[in-house]
């Protein structure tokens, strides 16, 4: 798909992973609409890139519903989609305080699989509607899982679980939104510097990163945004997750 002119949304898009992916698209002549449940996030992306900012819970059904007619009203009918809106507590199943109270685990699963099955059916129902462009393509959608969707950690249950949704999503949507154009794609992050790593002491960072077998470091926001830039250009990258890990694998604490 060639991007220049089109326009996307980027869910999570104030801070982190979307919004490195919010500049690169911009960059790349993409008409953007910046989606964050932090209006204020949103809107200092936004304002910096030449998007515009829209404030959304990814897990609000109406409030999604009303917000895609206002995005295509400004960006235009939404041919990508990006949702990178999520949180990652961390809590064992049965703690010091005793179970994991299953409000928090409901959350979690609410935020991160509901809320992006949220936007992925209102955006393939408006790509749906848009005409057809080279080889009959009229969009994508791009989630994000994680390699704790493989290899999920002591205390994280509910993040690995959601994650594992947005995997097992993945070729069921591709399969049921093929004969409409639209392609459906999970990039499964590892270690990335996003704030809630970057907020953890030094030595905890450095012991995270020397894991990753190479390059022994964070991967940058900015290899993420390069990746959903390959996904929406090349049509035979469908049904798939593809793992930004550096070959690293999750040991079980």
């Amino acid at each position: 798909m060639r991007l220049e002119g089109l326009g996307a949304i980027v869910a999570g898009g104030g801070s982190g992973l979307g919004a490195a992916t919010a500049t690169a698209l911009a960059a790349a002549g993409m008409k953007v609409a910046v989606v964050d449940r932090e209006e204020a996030r949103a809107k200092e992306v936004a304002e910096r890139i030449g998007g515009v900012a829209f404030a959304l819970d990814v897990t609000d059904a109406a409030g999604a519903e009303q917000l895609f007619p206002a995005i295509a009203e400004t960006v235009g009918g939404p041919r990508l989609l990006v949702n990178c809106a999520g949180i990652a507590p961390a809590a064992r199943i049965v703690g010091r305080d005793g179970p994991m109270p299953l409000a928090a685990f409901e959350q979690v699963v609410r935020v991160n699989l509901v809320g992006s099955f949220n936007m992925l059916r209102l955006a393939a129902q408006a790509m749906s509607a848009l005409e057809p462009l080279e080889e009959g393509e009229r969009g994508v959608v791009v989630n994000t899982a994680s390699v704790a969707a493989f290899e999920g950690q002591i205390g994280q249950a509910a993040y690995a679980a959601s994650k594992g949704g947005i995997v097992s999503l993945t070729l069921p949507a591709a399969r049921e939104l093929a004969g409409r154009g639209i392609r459906v794609v999970a990039i499964a992050p590892g270690l990335f510097a996003t704030p809630l790593l970057l907020g953890m002491p030094a030595n905890v960072q450095e012991s995270l990163a020397a894991a990753v077998p190479f390059p022994a470091r964070f991967g940058r926001p900015e290899e993420y945004a390069s990746l959903v830039l390959e996904i929406a250009r090349n049509p035979m990258l469908n049904g798939c997750v593809l793992r930004l890990d550096g070959a690293l694998r999750m040991a079980a604490r």
